[in-house]
């Protein structure tokens, strides 16, 4: 049999026919990062939801933003505590998917307000002035 080097990063493994997949693949997460996570997106959801309940910020535009703040607040708490995500994890590539899906993001929440803006904009009810003046 030819001798196996069982050293990894300069530390001999205890078991030389274990594999770490620790340092491959990330963790999976425990029980208290799971339960930090849902914690958290509890309060991301109820604070946007009393937001527009309640009336706490009379305009319409300001809380449209804040509740896009606390969805792209959601959306990374979700990657990190139930998607693993992490600069460690998979040579960095986890990394490279946060950052697509920021950009998938931003282009998808920019996109809808500019479309909602314009459709309130163009498509507002005619006045009964205006209607006698159509052909």
């Amino acid at each position: 049999m030819a001798n196996v080097d069982t050293r990894i990063e300069g530390h001999a493994h205890p078991n030389p026919s274990a594999h770490d997949h620790h340092d491959e693949h990330g963790s999976h997460g425990s029980m208290r990062e799971y339960v930090v996570g849902f914690l958290l997106s509890v309060v991301l959801t109820a604070i946007p939801f009393w937001l527009v309940m309640s009336g706490a910020i009379p305009d319409k535009q300001t809380t449209a933003l804040v509740i896009m703040a606390f969805a792209a607040v959601q959306i990374v708490v979700h990657m990190i505590y139930f998607l693993h995500m992490n600069t460690k994890s998979e040579n960095g590539w986890t990394v490279m998917a946060l950052i697509l899906t920021i950009v998938l993001v931003v282009i998808t929440l920019s996109g809808s307000l500019w479309v909602m803006y314009h459709l309130n904009t163009n498509m507002m009810p005619m006045t009964a002035h205006e209607m006698g003046q159509l052909p």
